[in-house]
């Protein structure tokens, strides 16, 4: 079975959502084949879940002024600081996983633990949609079914600041900052952690890209955004993903 395969993409956050919107919305009208996409933030982001405040959860001040932008995702889920990171997007339809939420994301993460072992390091999957090495998350998930379409994206982190994380994202009681950080430290890591070195994001796809080939049994085929897709993620980023009507509706 031929899946799409889409060059890596930098841009900021507002376009990377709006893209992964365009491109489910292209396979609901079969468009476009299952997409399998690889991309970073430029500049840095963080990303809110569907249904979270962002209000409640960022600190937007200090966002404004480090530079980083705060964009709502079209999926569920936590506040996300999108730093040092691969970050991988897949859109497929609907009857390609099981209807089992967990058992989907397990479908779905199985190729990065594949291509996390090619890396050199020994990866588990940890539901409902963790990827943790020696114990410790590398990679977080989340998934949206919409038209018979599923969109399922996630991290794999290269390097993690945790103090620059909690510095942009609200702890609950800010006299326990320290003790949360602490705490965070000790639950996630990153590929350079693991392997004691620099990881190149070429490195990271060609990894990726052998992972879901392997995994999931496909052969994935080089290919670009369509004219169709193109036009509505342009317009999906200027009219929801940068507007405050959307990223601050709650």
């Amino acid at each position: 079975m031929k899946w799409r395969l889409l060059p890596m993409m930098e841009l900021n956050g507002a376009m990377q959502m709006a893209i992964d919107e365009a491109i489910l919305t292209a396979r609901a009208r079969h468009k476009v084949p299952n997409t399998i996409r690889f991309y970073t933030w430029k500049p840095s982001c963080v990303t809110i879940g569907y249904f979270q405040s962002a209000q409640q959860e960022v600190d937007l001040e200090k966002a404004k002024q480090a530079g980083v932008d705060v964009v709502r995702r079209y999926t569920g889920g936590g506040a996300v600081l999108h730093d040092n990171e691969v970050t991988y997007s897949i859109v497929l339809t609907e009857s390609d996983v099981p209807s089992n939420i967990i058992d989907s994301y397990k479908k779905l993460c199985l190729p990065i633990v594949y291509a996390l072992r090619l890396l050199g390091l020994k990866a588990e999957f940890a539901p409902i949609n963790d990827i943790l090495v020696s114990g410790r998350k590398i990679s977080g998930n989340a998934q949206t079914r919409k038209q018979g379409v599923v969109l399922q994206h996630g991290t794999l982190l290269l390097k993690v600041d945790i103090a620059k994380m909690f510095s942009l994202l609200k702890v609950p009681n800010e006299k326990l900052r320290d003790k949360v950080i602490e705490r965070a430290s000790a639950r996630v890591t990153s590929l350079e952690q693991e392997l004691g070195r620099s990881v190149a994001v070429d490195e990271v796809i060609a990894a990726l890209e052998k992972g879901f080939t392997a995994v999931l049994g496909i052969s994935l085929e080089r290919g670009k955004l369509t004219r169709f897709e193109s036009e509505l993620a342009k317009r999906l980023a200027r009219e929801k993903y940068a507007t405050k009507e959307w990223s601050f509706m709650r």
